[in-house]
């Protein structure tokens, strides 16, 4: 284990900087058996990765599928690549394959013969040279304004691949966990729309082929280098990423690194005794609680393994269900402790981010895995993409939980995990308890007092929803006109915001998997269609004009987008902030009840020097007054302002 571990280790720091993507479509490995016994003959039925890039990395790990693959020797025909180990693992089902990528080597297809003691067969690795990197790999600023699709649920652009043949019956929109129809070219059909609106960002969930009918959301892969025939092709969704880049949008890669699905092949078969934690018989719960009598509170109150994980003073195991434990009891959990699955789950990131130009990685259930592997595996990715963005998935409403995975800062156990940002779940749950619950509105300047605890807080990413909870039209205490707030907060609140598909038009939507809906009018069938202001009813309308008018707001003005946030004012019903930058300073009114006044004192703030403000949003007045501003709410409202 240790000469492993060194060997991963020296491959991660002698990666090169990547520059480009290849838009070809990887060539499938071509085996041919020259054994006259074919009963025990070796057959190659799968390469991983299928293909790769000249001068990207000076090694490359290969993991063939197959049988009979107990390799004597393995030769390759170009000149410069170099066969430096193999190891033959499950009885000969897999071969692993590390190979020396040379300077000097060519682009074109290598063919590598594999001679075992019952015969020999061959297997191709293509090898193309990199694109230019202009306008890929861009990753993401607080400029940026994120949208959440899931690609099932947005627009079917192509209905032959309804139902593939590999998957009858798999194919019903009248079931809610049945696939729908949508597809990668159904969101590339409408960029136009997405771009009116104002978003800059897509966050597709996975695309990676699944394996159940159910799987229609994308978390459950079967192959982590094949796009789910339902949603397209890899041709498609390097198409996709190209067009998004012609109208200045970027795309965010949904990974998961944690787990794989069930029906993977290597749930039942794995390449290594060690490729999982535990087996399908036999492994942890990763939802298993710790006792509350353990932190001091009721018996039947529970703490989550966040909490213990987070505790300095706690031992690996009470939070070891958390990394080592199986997704809700049944996906088999990746060990990434192991320096083998480390180099195949970094090197399918850096194919996915090489194969299309992809901007940014949303990581999956990112508490779940070892801090050591995320620091690891970040140090190498940013070799290749300094500008890649990764945001990590912390579902949880406690900012000291969700503050110790944000990257850029060693917490006590002296690892950075080195993740870009993380999304604000604190804020998430604060923002919904404030508009639907009515609690104190004050309690969205606490969340903002935890930002010392991030390194760069005004790149957490902020939301009201996303596929993973009930939508907000539907919620109890929810309206019209709280919804219209809950875009207007995330909006103008410091942090890059992302909005979830459908939320623009008021959607409807319970638990899961009802909160995700087919958009209206992404099926040609569809009696209305969302898409077209013709096709809206006068409150989707109405919804979808306010939304536009604040993306525009923030696409103008510089301080809605990395401006300082200061408190001004706050207490049970308003909150009122500014956010400056050095071209100009906002006044932001929030009232989440009844009409009031308010009188604002600027001494010993940053607008201390303002004589007047103008209104650019919002029905509130403000005037200058002896100690500063004199301000009119109206009930449940959001207004923006510019002081003079």
């Amino acid at each position: 284990m240790p000469a492993l571990r060194l060997h991963f280790l020296t491959f991660l720091s002698v990666l090169i900087l990547l520059a480009a993507t290849v838009a070809a479509v990887p060539l499938a490995a071509r085996p041919w058996q020259v054994s006259s016994s074919p009963d025990n003959s070796p057959v190659v039925t799968k390469v991983e990765p299928p293909n790769w890039w000249l001068r990207l990395t000076p090694q490359l790990m290969l993991l063939l599928s197959g049988r009979n693959l107990e390799a004597t020797g393995v030769t390759c025909n170009l000149q410069d690549l170099g066969v430096e180990r193999t190891q033959a693992t499950a009885g000969g089902n897999y071969l692993f394959v590390w190979l020396k990528l040379g300077s000097e080597l060519k682009s074109g297809t290598a063919v590598c013969r594999i001679n075992t003691p019952t015969g020999a067969t061959s297997f191709e690795l293509p090898l193309a040279a990199r694109e230019p990197t202009i306008h890929r790999f861009q990753g993401v600023t607080p400029s940026d304004v994120l949208y959440l699709i899931m690609p099932d649920r947005f627009a079917n652009g192509d209905p032959t691949n309804d139902e593939p043949a590999e998957s009858p019956g798999s194919h019903d929109r009248s079931k809610p966990r049945a696939y729908h129809g949508g597809d990668l070219r159904g969101i590339r059909e409408h960029l136009d729309y997405l771009k009116d609106m104002g978003v800059t960002t897509l966050w597709l969930t996975p695309i990676v082929k699944n394996g159940a009918t159910e799987d229609y959301h994308g978390y459950g892969a079967v192959d982590l280098y094949a796009v789910e025939p339902h949603l397209g092709s890899l041709r498609e969704y390097q198409e996709l990423v190209a067009a998004a880049h012609q109208q200045r949008m970027k795309i965010l890669f949904d990974i998961v690194p944690n787990h794989v699905g069930p029906k993977h092949p290597w749930a039942n078969k794995p390449p290594l005794p060690d490729w999982f934690h535990g087996t399908v018989q036999q492994h942890l719960n990763s939802s298993a609680p710790v006792n509350g009598t353990f932190y001091g509170e009721a018996k039947n109150q529970g703490h989550d393994l966040f909490e213990a994980i987070v505790d300095p003073h706690a031992p690996a195991r009470l939070w070891q269900n958390l990394t080592e434990g199986w997704f809700v009891d049944t996906l088999p959990d990746m060990n990434t402790e192991n320096p083998m699955v480390a180099q195949y789950l970094l090197q399918n990131a850096v194919w996915w981010a090489e194969s299309s130009g992809l901007d940014g990685f949303r990581v999956d259930t990112f508490p779940y895995i070892s801090r050591q592997f995320w620091s690891r595996w970040h140090a190498a990715l940013r070799r290749i993409y300094p500008q890649l963005t990764t945001i990590g998935e912390v579902f949880h409403p406690d900012a000291s939980v969700t503050s110790f995975f944000a990257g850029g800062r060693k917490q006590d156990d002296g690892i950075d995990t080195g993740v870009s940002t993380v999304f604000d779940y604190p804020m998430y749950f604060v923002l919904r308890d404030v508009l639907l619950n009515g609690a104190p509105v004050g309690r969205i300047a606490d969340v903002l007092r935890h930002d010392a605890l991030y390194p760069r807080p005004d790149n957490l990413v902020t939301f009201f929803g996303n596929h993973d909870v009930a939508r907000f039209a539907s919620a109890e205490g929810s309206s019209a006109a709280k919804l219209k707030l809950a875009f207007a907060l995330t909006l103008t609140l410091r942090g890059i915001p992302q909005l979830y598909c459908g939320d623009e038009m008021g959607m409807p939507g319970a638990g899961d998997p009802d909160n995700r809906r087919d958009f209206p009018g992404g099926w040609r069938e569809d009696s209305h269609n969302a898409f077209s202001e013709q096709g809206r009813t006068r409150e989707q309308q109405q919804l979808l004009a306010h939304v536009k008018e604040l993306l525009r707001l923030r696409r103008e003005h510089a301080a809605l987008r990395d401006g300082r946030l200061w408190h001004l004012f706050s207490d049970e019903t308003s909150y009122v902030f500014a956010r400056e930058s050095d071209e100009e300073r906002l006044l932001i009114i929030f009232n989440n009840s009844k009409a009031r006044e308010i009188d604002l004192i600027l001494r010993d703030t940053p607008l201390q020097p303002v004589v007047s403000a103008t209104r650019l949003f919002g029905e509130a007045s403000v005037k200058r007054s002896a100690t500063g501003l004199h301000i009119d709410e109206p009930a449940q409202s959001l207004s923006i302002f510019v002081l003079n």
